[in-house]
């Protein structure tokens, strides 16, 4: 048994969409609390494993469109080093786990997120990828449950202004990796993924014209009615540069579509996030 496919199957790379999980804590200014803290992450492992079972179900669905793919065909199912009944079987284990230690650990509550991420995401794996404009809202949504976990968990509540953030973020890579899957398979882009026949660059580009600003301007929005501190608005241009950087990398690049791969291979751009978490967390827990 190959163990490190079996691992590469779940995606850990993908796993850093669920820091979105910590968002509420954060920013609420409770991060050092340790009860807290600890509920925090076990919601974030347990999203993590939920997420995983989902992207082993997509591998599993896609299979002989992933081996059409120039990169995907690489993937543990695909390429062969995990089967198809290793796969199901561990998507099972998944599965179980995570609904028994999140009705455990924490509560019904937060199960029911899970199931609502994990239901939705499989209509999206089996019919609703397959639907323009409603393909982006999924994983926009997810994102959203992301959040709303974290602060189920915590107790702690979300400004308005940071879901809207997390909403516009979330569809800003969204769009921008379906940009990049067209640019990169060009005439094969319909034959792996059905949808990119309903999308063309020019599209995304003039949906993304509306989306890109409209983070900034929330985020805007955000920092101007904080409750933490009015000097937040000195955290804009971490975000602006940030917005920027990965306009560029997207364009001169073509890296959307994998955003993981900007985050964490980017050097700027990963430079300009650790400036802007430590700004964050400077103005808020020192209370500046």
């Amino acid at each position: 048994m190959d163990v490190k496919a079996i691992f590469q199957l779940m995606r850990p790379k993908q796993w850093i969409k669920n820091f979105f999980v910590f968002a509420a804590i954060i920013f609420s200014g409770k991060f050092f609390n340790e009860n807290i803290l600890y509920l925090n992450i076990i919601t974030f492992i347990l999203f993590c494993l939920t997420s995983s079972s989902i992207y082993v179900l997509n591998d599993i669905v896609d299979i002989e469109k992933d081996r059409c793919h120039p990169d995907k065909k690489r993937r543990p199912l695909p390429s062969g080093r995990v089967s198809l009944k290793t796969a199901v079987i561990l998507d099972i284990i998944i599965v179980l786990f995570v609904t028994y230690f999140s009705y455990k650990m924490l509560s019904i509550k937060i199960l029911s997120i899970l199931a609502i991420y994990m239901v939705i995401n499989v209509f999206y794996s089996f019919k609703l990828k397959n639907v323009v404009i409603i393909d982006v809202m999924i994983i926009t949504f997810g994102f959203v449950l992301r959040v709303e976990s974290g602060s189920l968990a915590t107790g702690v509540q979300v400004s308005p202004w940071l879901f809207l953030c997390t909403i516009l973020l979330a569809l800003f890579l969204a769009l921008n990796k379906r940009r990049s899957e067209i640019i990169t398979l060009k005439d094969r882009s319909g034959s792996h993924r059905k949808i990119l026949e309903e999308y063309s660059v020019e599209m995304l580009d003039k949906m993304l014209i509306i989306v890109t600003p409209s983070i900034l301007m929330a985020y805007c929005l955000y920092t101007f009615s904080s409750v933490q501190s009015k000097t937040m608005i000195f955290t804009i241009p971490f975000v602006l540069y940030g917005i920027f950087r990965y306009e560029y990398l997207v364009d001169k690049k073509n890296v959307g579509g994998k955003p993981e791969d900007v985050f964490g291979k980017d050097i700027p751009f990963l430079i300009n996030i650790i400036l802007w978490v430590i700004s964050v967390l400077t103005i808020i827990y020192l209370k500046l």
